[in-house]
């Protein structure tokens, strides 16, 4: 199994072929006789979104790292091997805005598959948490520039860019708890 397209076998390193099995075009090594599984990577993010405000405002980092540097994003990542989803999403949102929920409290807000990018597919399964479960000191981590709360009307005023991927995760987690 592999992230992206692969060119030789990941056992014998043996140039793959493609063949057609299952009505779709897979590669395989002709040495092992095995079809290399081309699959999309799991990633978690989660939505903290703050409803004491006259208008409810998410929490979202502006990126440090590609893709999309300076482009604002709901805090996420990839999952690691053996860790639920929700553990996935709580860690990547304290990793990068030091703010801390309880994987018990989250709420599945949406479940997407992104476009590919480079050959590597993703699927990402979106949560949203409530600001008033969150502990933890408001703070920009690993891979944001910045992390802030934006309300929508805030946002579209700013000049700022949202990730086009997350921007619709984004607008329905403001309104998710209306």
């Amino acid at each position: 199994m592999v992230s992206r397209p692969a060119d030789y076998c990941p056992h014998c390193g043996e140039s793959l072929e493609t063949i057609t099995f299952d009505g779709r075009e897979r590669s395989r090594c002709p040495t092992c006789d095995d079809v290399v599984w081309h699959n999309p990577v799991p990633c978690a993010s989660v939505a903290v979104v703050d409803r004491s405000r006259a208008e409810p405002a998410v929490l979202c980092v502006e990126r440090a790292v590609p893709p999309g540097i300076g482009e604002w994003t709901l805090p996420g990542g990839h999952m690691e091997a053996g860790e639920e989803p929700a553990v996935a999403a709580v860690r990547e949102l304290e990793e990068e805005t030091g703010v801390a929920v309880d994987p018990d409290t989250l709420e599945i807000l949406d479940a997407t598959s992104m476009p590919p990018r480079n050959g590597k597919h993703v699927t990402t399964i979106h949560y949203v948490a409530d600001w008033a479960d969150a502990a933890g000191e408001l703070l920009a981590g690993s891979d944001a520039s910045a992390a802030r709360f934006w309300s929508p009307a805030t946002f579209d005023a700013s000049g700022e860019t949202f990730r086009p991927i997350h921007e619709r995760r984004f607008r329905a987690a403001a309104a998710y708890f209306e």
